[in-house]
């Protein structure tokens, strides 16, 4: 277990986040009935020991969100219908207490240690902290990076390029605040740390400490010559520093305008390089890779697709086309027209292509991201 929650925050900030995990502890306990609760654990960052540090003329404060991983004997799902609004009442009551998100998620010992090996499974294995029970995690056979399959560095690719396409919707807007540009700068830090870590996690050498990811991606040389890799060692090297010491972002829209445009424009670089290794074809464009007929997700379940589809869609859905393909694809495909592709919106074909995908009646720019975004917090 690691002694700190960050590398170099203050003492008193070590003290403050030991006494909200004592708080966080307390509170388990009165929920959960003896004999019930097997571990109370803490992942994310702060669980790995390299928490944020918000850097304040007074004093450190905690910067990213509490995540706490609550392990229940029984039946899962019967507990999450039993504990969740329980639970989600004591994060509402220790957030503000805290000063930043405290998030319960329910499951038990058996579940996480039968975890596929995703970057999640191997990050929370490897870096955690358990504040009550046993930690099973030790007895546990080690997760190996190598076993990380090639679609977990699409979705972080994914998710850090949503980050993206809502920063991009932000930065349009006709009054920009102060908010909006801290929400660019925190979703640039985000890709220029995540580009990097896709990378490492597409050649087996992710690992949970980001000091280890950025080592190993500088002395990484690649088989074949790649004309942007110098530019994702750099960027990697800036996320790092953002993730550690986080800042809110006092930047020009003009300066965040062109930080956009270079990630954006680096990133459709590690997407295309990224899918076609993944689908074993060569994809030269967003637009030749939003409208190709493979399947994006093929390590899915047809069958399963079907009943996920129509949950999400309606029961109409089953008998169209796409009903075998997962939900997830929409998004590739969405993601990758609104992000990357300059006429998706007034090139008929790629907007009702989109409207397909998203099953929105959307026309402008910000109403299709606001669909983006909708099925995104359902499939990320």
């Amino acid at each position: 277990m690691n002694s700190r929650f960050t590398i170099d925050g203050s003492d008193a900030l070590e003290k403050d986040l030991a006494q909200i995990c004592d708080r966080v502890a307390a509170g388990v306990r009165q929920i959960i009935p003896n004999g019930r609760l097997e571990a109370l654990l803490l992942g994310g960052g702060y669980g790995r020991g390299q928490g944020g540090v918000l850097k304040t003329e007074s004093q450190d404060k905690p910067y990213n969100d509490l995540e706490f991983y609550v392990c229940l004997r029984g039946n899962d799902l019967l507990n999450q219908q039993k504990y969740s609004r329980a639970f989600h009442h004591l994060g509402e009551t220790l957030s503000p207490q805290a000063g930043l998100e405290v998030e319960f998620k329910i499951s038990s010992a058996k579940k996480l240690k039968a975890m596929p090996p995703t970057m999640f499974s191997y990050d929370l294995a490897c870096g955690h902290r358990c504040l009550i029970g046993d930690d099973f995690f030790q007895k546990n056979s080690r997760y190996e990076a190598s076993e990380i399959r090639l679609i977990e560095s699409t979705r972080l690719m994914m998710n850090r390029c949503s980050g993206l396409l809502f920063a991009k919707e932000r930065l349009q807007r006709k009054r920009f605040t102060d908010d909006d540009a801290d929400f660019a700068g925190r979703n640039h830090a985000k890709a220029q740390l995540g580009f990097g870590d896709a990378f490492l996690a597409a050649h087996g050498k992710y690992h949970w400490d980001c000091h280890e990811r950025n080592r190993r991606l500088m002395n990484f040389s690649p088989e074949h010559k790649l004309p942007w890799m110098e530019d994702v060692r750099r960027h990697h090297e800036i996320g790092v520093e953002f993730k550690l010491h986080p800042h809110r972002s006092r930047a020009s829209m003009e300066l965040l305008c062109d930080n956009q445009r270079a990630l954006t424009h680096l990133g459709s670089k590690i997407w295309l390089w990224l899918e076609s290794q993944r689908l074993g074809t060569t994809f030269t464009s967003a637009r030749e890779y939003a409208l190709s007929q493979f399947d994006k997700c093929p390590e899915t379940n047809p069958l399963r697709n079907i009943l996920v589809n129509a949950k999400t869609f309606g029961p109409a859905i089953v008998w169209e086309r796409k009903a075998m393909r997962y939900p997830r694809q929409r998004l590739l495909h969405s993601l990758a027209l609104l992000l990357w592709e300059p006429t998706s919106l007034t090139n008929p074909v790629l907007c009702q292509r989109l409207q397909m995908e998203l099953n929105a009646n959307a026309v402008t720019y910000p109403d299709f991201v606001r669909a983006y975004e909708t099925l995104w917090r359902k499939f990320n």
